[in-house]
């Protein structure tokens, strides 16, 4: 069975896609541990980090890069049927991941990151993009967010659920994504959200990132392993 990277603290995961340093930066300072998934040890070590541990099939780690890494830092992942992130996701248990460069670059990778997010419920991971952090909603969430942040909902299946404090309540709609979606809602207040599947991810602006975390990390029931 492949290596399973666990910690009892957030960890950063590093892709291959559009990766700002000061994203990184972020990231670091709430999980100070960092995961590269394949090449995106490259944009690791560009910015001056060293990658704790590197995972991937190594198909897209160019050598230079690889020979730089000392064997016990990597965790190969032969099968070719999941993308770098899936890949990462998967091998690592912890509070919540930190996900950075895995926007900005090709759609089809981001939209499969999204995707990796809804199959893996259970795995907490919170992806920062260029002016956006998204996450999938737990079974409920409470956010202390300033009146007027915009706050979006976009399901990944069929889903409904129950809120307060938002501007435009989602009590009794049901959510799928070739229907009804939640665009640029607005919280009022305070904002509690419950949904009853694994399906609903939340978006807010990237300026939200630290309180996301905390509330994630304040909120103890999540889905279930599948």
């Amino acid at each position: 069975m492949c290596q399973i990277v666990q910690k009892l603290e957030p960890i950063t995961l590093a892709g291959a896609g559009v990766l700002a340093s000061e994203d990184l930066s972020a990231a670091l300072e709430i999980g100070s541990t960092l995961i590269a998934a394949d090449g995106g040890a490259a944009h690791c070590i560009a910015a001056g980090h060293l990658p704790d541990v590197v995972i991937g099939d190594m198909d897209s780690l160019a050598e230079n890069i690889r020979e730089s890494i000392s064997p016990e830092r990597l965790i190969f992942v032969a099968e070719q049927d999941s993308t770098d992130f899936d890949k990462a996701l998967r091998h690592i248990l912890a509070p919540v991941v930190l996900a950075v460069g895995f926007t900005g670059a090709r759609v089809d990778h981001e939209l499969a990151c999204y995707n990796a997010l809804t199959r893996h419920a259970d795995r907490r991971c919170v992806i920062i993009g260029e002016s956006d952090v998204v996450c999938l909603l737990p079974p409920k969430l409470a956010l202390h967010v300033p009146a007027g942040t915009r706050l979006s909902l976009f399901p990944m299946g069929a889903v409904e659920g129950r809120s307060e404090g938002l501007k435009w309540p989602i009590d009794g709609i049901a959510f799928a994504p070739d229907g009804m979606v939640g665009t640029s809602n607005e919280a009022t207040g305070v904002v509690q959200l419950e949904v009853e599947a694994p399906g609903m991810l939340l978006i807010l602006p990237k300026a939200h990132l630290g309180l996301l975390v905390s509330q994630l990390l304040a909120t103890p029931a999540g889905w279930p392993a599948p």
